[in-house]
């Protein structure tokens, strides 16, 4: 392959992995037109002209209890991009995140001599830290979104760079939400609330029900209340919207490319935890962070994660900025007395404004995506000149 040609096998999961690897690949081919892409993505790598070998959905799993049901899929599809590596030998392994999976496929590239550059670094700070000795490996490069991982990975002897959270320059500042609230058709009176699932199969099946529930609940005690919903086209609606039925409580749902007007139209929002409460953040939206997972997924992350906190957003910000109930206390009761607060209270809610707007500073100046790219072509152009 030129060196004007690169081809690259590119591995990202789920909605946020897949976006940030379609703008690297976009910023890759903006250096190197005749760039060619192949691998598993979702629908917005598809849009960067990446040829997709396995979607990204079949690797949509959350959990440990929930990756060992899936396990023989998982090893089937971990073969054949085994095998993919061994045919094509393309001449770099761009990774996002699916540390369990990328890292086996990552041992493959190593073996075949092909570099591996991974974006989006495992949570080592917060749980099997031991995996940055196996990351120093099988790694070349590590692009990483934020400061406190470098340290920890220049400790370990791993190639590291700080490129800044892809978030801080593709979410708006401009927030406005009766423009937002007409944009998606909502009221322009009452309070709007967001609601934020998550994209995974599995996340949606155990968040819906109490937001569901905290939604009536809100509703009750707000009768002129709006609910939005944005909806990505690979997210099971009836999963959404059974749970809301079964609650008696109607929401608008639009499409996740409206995504950031549903949360500029909203007063608060209830997310998921996850990369969309860095997003709410970012936007200044006052929230409430929730999440579940198996029961005995989560007897073992409580042995395992060593985190005052479980939201990016009090990750980020070192203290707790927002509410988060977690697990037995993600209740359709905790979430709707929080989101209630938010809604009344005024003074509770443009404090949360304040902590919000000082998160920017934290994620960098932007430009992920070209950082991560000119590393990219970095390794690509070291490996030929070998």
């Amino acid at each position: 392959m030129s060196r004007q040609e690169p081809n690259i096998m590119v591995v990202a999961g789920e909605t946020s992995g897949d976006a940030h690897t379609a703008e690297v690949v976009r910023a890759i081919r903006e250096r190197r037109p005749g760039a060619t892409f192949f691998g598993v993505g979702g629908e917005q790598l598809r849009a960067a002209g990446a040829q997709l070998e396995v979607h990204a959905d079949e690797l949509s799993v959350m959990g440990i209890v929930e990756v060992l049901r899936h396990y023989p899929r998982l090893r089937r599809i971990l073969k054949r991009l085994q095998r993919l590596l061994a045919e094509r030998r393309p001449d770099l392994l761009l990774v996002t995140d699916l540390p369990d999976f990328n890292l086996r496929l990552a041992a493959t590239a190593q073996a075949l001599g092909i570099p591996v550059l991974y974006y989006v670094s495992p949570q080592v700070w917060a749980w099997r830290s031991k995996r940055v000795k196996v990351i120093r490996e099988r790694v070349d490069a590590m692009a990483v979104l934020f400061p406190f991982e470098v340290p920890i990975y220049e400790a370990a002897g791993v190639p590291v760079r700080f490129v800044g959270h892809p978030l801080v320059e593709t979410t708006p500042t401009d927030r406005d939400p009766a423009a937002a609230r007409a944009a998606l058709g909502l009221p322009a009176e009452g309070p709007v609330v967001g609601l934020l699932p998550g994209s995974r199969r599995g996340e949606i099946a155990q968040l819906m029900p109490p937001l569901a529930d905290a939604a009536a609940r809100v509703r009750r005690s707000h009768p002129d209340a709006t609910f939005v919903i944005p909806v990505a086209p690979s997210m099971d609606r009836d999963a959404i919207t059974g749970p809301l039925a079964a609650a008696g409580v109607e929401a608008t749902l639009v499409d996740s490319s409206a995504f950031h007007d549903a949360v500029a139209a909203a007063d608060a929002v209830a997310s998921a935890s996850g990369t969309a409460t860095l997003e709410v953040a970012l936007m200044e939206t006052p929230l409430v962070v929730t999440y579940r997972v198996a029961p005995l997924t989560y007897a073992i992350l409580r042995r395992l994660v060593k985190l005052d906190h479980v939201s990016l957003v009090n990750i980020v910000a070192e203290r707790g900025v927002v509410k988060e109930f977690i697990q037995d206390e993600a209740t359709g009761a905790n979430l709707a007395g929080e989101l209630e607060r938010l809604l009344d209270d005024r003074d509770y809610a443009e404090g949360i404004r304040a902590e919000l707007a000082g998160l920017r500073a934290r994620l960098g100046e932007g430009r992920a995506a070209a950082g991560v790219a000119d590393w990219a072509l970095e390794l690509v152009d070291a490996r030929a000149e070998r």
